[in-house]
């Protein structure tokens, strides 16, 4: 059953050079307990999408164009700022990038933790700290009473990152929106991060949105996959059709840039080309001036995301030829 649903969202940022779109058309859902990953590379509009369900795109100068945002069937575009809050952390939570930058240096961990806490439920100072504790050590914090005394700079990178999940995991909400969780983070903090919103998500039951540009990551968590590129959607499907068989370009591109146990080369591979500047974004595909496979016809219209069977689609008009 849908739980989130976001369809044509549209959003734009007014600039010195006049109203540049940032994502255009976006649209996907998210069911009850799964995950869903979404990645591409740093300004494909992975995070403008994530605050924009959030009601956090600061307004002006960001404007929404259109499009709709359903949560459990709610609308929030449009929804007033008291409102969003209320919905914030039982409903709808984020893990922000850098957990640095997002915890306050000058509060104790445990302070954060209970802000979040006393800001949904009414719950005394004793059942807010006995509630903090318990999520620390839901996340795998050791000495939890004891940590809740700490400041951020006290705690290690993964350290941090444990207590962002537990701030946006302490109210229990039905979607969790995870942006770059493991940004930063040695391989293996990265693998028990990860294993960690996967049993948090068994156990509470959540949905899951994984945002990032590592596909391993999606290839270990995710059930289903959005790959996004200059504000689009480019391809979604199953992350076992997409592993197995992608069909845009993009998507092999990015494929073809994780390197295997396999391969014998001097040279990673990598991808040509930079993204295209949001305010000079081709008028055709906005992957053709970096792709192997384009024609002429490529570079004339934006290519609609077609069906290909089994919940998979591509926008790519030369896909039939290249599957």
């Amino acid at each position: 059953m849908t739980l989130l649903s976001v369809e044509n969202l549209t959003t734009a940022f007014q600039t010195e050079r006049g109203q540049v779109t940032a994502i255009e058309d976006i649209s996907f859902s998210v069911d009850r307990g799964e995950i869903l990953g979404i990645v591409g590379e740093s300004g494909s509009g992975k995070s403008v999408t994530a605050l924009a369900i959030m009601g956090l795109l600061p307004m002006p100068p960001a404007r929404i164009l259109g499009g709709h945002i359903r949560f459990d069937g709610t609308e929030l575009l449009g929804l007033s700022d008291r409102a969003m809050q209320r919905l914030r952390g039982p409903g709808v939570a984020m893990v922000f990038q850098e957990p640095m930058t997002s915890l306050n240096p000058v509060f104790t961990i445990g302070e954060q933790i209970i802000e979040t806490v006393k800001a949904h439920e009414r719950l005394s100072e004793r059942e807010a700290f006995a509630r903090a504790v318990e999520m620390l050590e839901r996340v795998g914090i050791p000495s939890a009473s004891m940590r809740m005394r700490d400041y951020p700079h006290q705690l290690s990178g993964g350290q941090r990152q444990r207590v962002m999940l537990a701030i946006a995991l302490v109210c229990r909400p039905r979607l969790l929106i995870a942006d770059e969780p493991t940004t930063a983070l040695d391989v293996t903090i990265q693998a028990q991060i990860l294993d960690l919103i996967l049993d948090l998500r068994d156990e509470l039951g959540m949905a899951v949105m994984i945002i990032t540009h590592n596909m391993g990551v999606i290839a270990e968590t995710a059930d289903r996959v959005l790959v996004t590129y200059a504000g689009r959607v480019v391809e979604q499907a199953p992350v076992d059709q997409l592993f197995d068989h992608p069909l845009h370009p993009y998507t092999r591109g990015l494929l073809a840039c994780v390197p295997t146990v396999e391969q014998d080369q001097d040279r990673l591979q990598a991808i040509p080309g930079n993204l295209p500047e949001p305010a000079r974004r081709p008028p055709g595909c906005r992957f053709s001036d970096r792709c192997g496979w384009a024609i002429p016809a490529c570079q004339e219209a934006l290519p609609p995301l077609a069906d290909f069977g089994g919940d998979h689609r591509a926008a790519c008009i030369r896909v039939r030829e290249l599957a």
